[in-house]
């Protein structure tokens, strides 16, 4: 029996009860998430049991699989930049020391340096996935930065350790390459997304081009570092019903650097502008406190805001312009998307006078 399905039609009754060591009679797979992951084929899977087959302690009503994309282009990227085998080595070493904020994984195996990768994963889609164009509430909002806080918490003034180090650098080459092909990208999507920014949003995203490593740098040279997952935004999050609970997935684009980095990305693209300019002093907070609670010391709450506004011409801004920079301007979904994202992360970044911040770097 091949460990590794190398499409849906390999998840079989006989593979999942070989992977959850339970007798299957039957299963029935349904795809979900399309268009929410671009680098993997997301499957819920529901299972019949046979007899009493179901009655261990890994005997799901259902469970989550994920895949390699479809797409070739796509699982050369993923392959390329390590993704799959991040993810693969995040929920086997790391994920065991977090104690809230993760899905349940019952299996995961890869072929090193290759696209073929399995996840199997607890089927979390009861919870609330909110769309990014909507974004959080502020009580979505208080819950993750809680959780994202005990994540930081666990690796922080870590994350240089020797053991880590096959975990990407946010200031290794994989930034240098993104910095590189900002400025390339810049009159693309100036021309795509200039008209739906804020007065100086477009002068900040032009001084932000070929200046992304150095803002890292910065930043790196003065924060605590810790393992940050690099894409934490309102569609890599699910929620719970009125209890605050919160499960972050997709550990793909995971980096070794200051976790406000995170905190910035989520508040200043997955809100509404007016909510995150009334709550983000009190987040932030909620932020700093959930730090201090798991032990974090020799961190204050100026240094986190500090760092907080400094972050915001980070990953955000980055995002931003290489989706928008290399998209098809003819999705209109896609353009939609984008637009807000970019207005959401750049008026941040001047809301915390990230211009003036660039003049000092420059």
């Amino acid at each position: 029996m091949n460990e590794i399905p190398r499409s849906i039609t390999e998840v079989t009754a006989a593979w999942l009860g070989h992977v959850l060591k339970a007798d299957i009679a039957s299963i029935e797979s349904t795809q979900i998430g399309q268009g929410v992951g671009l680098m993997g084929d997301i499957y819920q899977v529901s299972i019949v049991y046979a007899g009493s087959g179901g009655e261990g302690p890994e005997s799901p009503e259902s469970v989550v699989v994920k895949l390699p994309s479809s797409f070739e282009e796509n699982r050369q990227q993923g392959v390329t930049l390590g993704m799959f085998e991040a993810e693969i080595r995040f929920y086997n070493d790391l994920a065991p020391r977090v104690s809230a904020g993760l899905p349940e994984i019952y299996f995961t195996r890869i072929i090193p340096g290759t696209a073929d990768f399995v996840i199997v994963m607890e089927d979390l889609t009861h919870l609330t996935l909110v769309s990014q164009s909507a974004g959080m509430s502020f009580n979505q909002a208080l819950a993750a930065v809680k959780v994202l806080a005990g994540i930081h918490s666990v690796w922080w003034n870590q994350a240089r350790r020797p053991e880590l180090e096959w975990i990407s650098s946010m200031i290794g080459p994989r930034i240098e390459y993104v910095d590189q092909l900002l400025e390339q990208i810049c009159p693309v999507f100036e021309a795509g997304f200039g008209q739906y920014l804020p007065a100086g949003g477009m002068d900040l995203y032009q001084q932000f081009a070929g200046n992304y490593l150095r803002i890292n740098t910065e930043l790196a040279q003065r924060s605590p570092w810790t393992i940050a997952h690099q894409d934490y935004r309102v569609e890599n999050l699910l929620f719970g019903e009125d209890t605050g609970q919160v499960v972050v997935i997709d550990w793909q684009g995971i980096g070794r650097g200051p976790g406000v980095y995170d905190l910035a990305y989520l508040l200043g693209g997955s809100m509404d502008i007016s909510l995150r300019r009334a709550h983000e002093n009190e987040l932030v907070s909620a932020y700093h406190f959930q730090l201090v609670e798991s032990g974090v010391t020799d961190y204050s709450f100026t240094q986190a805001w500090d760092d907080y506004c400094f972050a915001h011409l980070q990953g955000g801004l980055a995002t931003s312009m290489v989706t928008g920079g290399t998209m098809d301007l003819s999705n209109q979904r896609g353009l939609e998307l984008v637009a807000t994202m970019a207005e959401r992360h750049v008026t941040a970044a001047l809301d915390h006078d990230g211009l003036s911040r660039l003049s000092q770097l420059s």
